[in-house]
């Protein structure tokens, strides 16, 4: 398929307003971004400095959030009538806002749902939280360990007589958060499609991982996994679902749950002929198959065991870290979209071969790649953005005041 054959990206067309934040609620806008979605991160005036471009004054700094591609800021002062009138101006030509806020915030604007709402019928409101917006926590701060350890997906993480073990913050900010908010919005869209009316999308983190952890939730009722955390098939208890140290002090992954891929790492291990493919699923032989095959790794390098293994279903892969996937091309290290549509693929996000199917969402890439974040300064390209969208200007449809956009009071809603 040429790339002159392909459509442009599914979210192109998309007016996305997203209040900043930080991990979840820009993730969110991050995903419709790199689908198409225009999107533009509200951020906090600075007086004096956001805005002040005009003037030939330098930009204020980035803020912290590197989640930005293909994003744009303007500056706005929440706390001003006139930059709440602004917001407000806004919402009816927008297709989803992102709420990054604790419960509440949102309200005590002037910005709730049903304010929203009656701008816009069809606008869609989603909503990022990390406890639930009903329960015990909700009055609480939080972080991504807060949120996964009362949903009970951090209480199966860990080894074996060892303390629960956090995933870094991938599983509730980001899988649980972002992810799943960006899929209510998704699902959103889609009903307005057919109804021609917006919502509100709710979405927290405690739901969102303890969604993700159905299937060991499930299993944790079978022989799977109803043992403590450490001792069963997919947690470290089983010695062939485990990663082991190599003698040049990386691992390898070993995944070899179904019978005939065990048959072929026992192969690739040298221990054939031992009659461990019948024993083991006798748990009292694990403790003594484990170290045997820790043993056995430590006697040769991973790129020894990748010859080994390499090419086979013996489910054995090597352990591969960021900073070598960003340096050794023949690792696939680049980031693409995480799904491919053929017709019409998302933005690229890392640079690519130019022989590569562009459908797979590659092609120039951004700057920098995939693995590097991305610096916004407040009000970086947000109002060539305005006049993109609606051909606002400043000046005539909008003034600055204190480093915020406010509404001219000629502009109407």
């Amino acid at each position: 398929m040429s790339s002159q054959s392909l459509s442009s990206p599914p979210l192109t067309g998309l007016r996305v307003l997203e209040f900043a934040g930080l991990a979840p609620g820009p993730f969110a806008g991050l995903l419709l971004a790199d689908n198409g979605a225009s999107v533009l991160r509200i951020d906090r005036a600075i007086p004096s400095t956001t805005h002040t471009s005009a003037s030939g004054a330098p930009p204020p700094p980035p803020t912290s959030d590197l989640l930005t591609r293909h994003k744009s800021s303007i500056a706005v002062d929440l706390k001003s009538p006139s930059g709440i009138a602004f917001i407000k101006s806004l919402v009816p030509h927008i297709d989803v806002i992102i709420d990054p806020f604790r419960p509440g915030v949102l309200e005590k604007l002037g910005l709730g749902p049903n304010v929203l709402l009656r701008l816009n019928p069809k606008v869609i409101l989603g909503r990022m939280t990390g406890f639930r917006r009903d329960g015990k926590y909700k009055d609480m701060a939080g972080h991504d360990i807060n949120y996964i350890a009362v949903s009970g997906a951090l209480s199966m993480l860990g080894r074996k007589s060892e303390k629960p073990l956090p995933p870094a913050n991938i599983l509730g900010d980001f899988a649980g958060g972002g992810a799943t908010l960006f899929q209510g919005i998704l699902l959103a869209l889609l009903a307005r499609e057919k109804n021609g009316r917006g919502q509100v999308v709710e979405a927290n983190m405690v739901d969102g991982s303890s969604y993700l952890a159905t299937f060991p939730r499930i299993l944790m009722k079978t022989m799977m996994w109803d043992r403590t955390r450490g001792e069963n098939t997919l947690d470290g208890g089983c010695p062939w679902y485990d990663t082991y140290e190599t003698k040049d002090g990386k691992h390898m992954a070993v995944g070899a749950l179904e019978p005939q891929f065990f048959k072929l790492l026992v192969k690739g291990l040298g221990l054939q002929g031992r009659g461990i493919e019948k024993t083991r699923e006798d748990r009292n032989t694990w403790p003594a198959l484990r170290e045997t095959f820790t043993s056995l790794f430590l006697e040769k390098t991973r790129a020894d065991w990748e010859k080994i293994f390499d090419g086979t279903d013996a489910c054995c892969t090597p352990v591969l870290d960021y900073p070598e996937l960003e340096k050794d091309p023949s690792r696939e290290g680049d980031q693409r979209p995480a799904v491919t549509l053929r017709e019409t693929p998302s933005f690229a996000i890392s640079q690519a071969q130019p022989s590569r199917d562009p459908s797979t969402g590659q092609g120039a890439g951004v700057r920098g790649g995939g693995y590097r974040g991305h610096s916004l300064y407040p009000g970086q390209g947000g109002e060539d953005t305005l006049k993109q969208w609606l051909g606002w200007q400043r000046g005539k449809d909008f003034d600055v005041e204190n480093g915020g956009l406010a509404r001219k009071p000629s502009l109407k809603l």
